[in-house]
């Protein structure tokens, strides 16, 4: 259960606005083009967002489709 008296500051951001108003974007770009899903999963959880796997996973399948860079790129 949610307890919306103490909201997360991050509500209503997108994923890169979370990233960048934590200082993380750069380390989630470097878990993702390591391909290190766990350490993604781990920094998109400390920004709050609810389904981190899900999201990895998806950006893992297809990086460039996400404007990410592979470690081969």
């Amino acid at each position: 259960m949610v307890d919306m008296s103490d909201p997360s500051p991050y509500a209503g951001m997108t994923v890169n606005e979370r990233l960048f108003a934590a200082g993380k974007l750069d380390r989630f770009d470097l878990a993702i083009r390591l391909g290190w899903r766990w350490w993604a999963i781990r920094i998109l959880r400390s920004v709050d967002l609810e389904t981190p796997e899900r999201t990895v996973d998806a950006i893992l399948a297809d990086p460039t489709r996400y404007g990410r860079k592979t470690k081969r790129s």
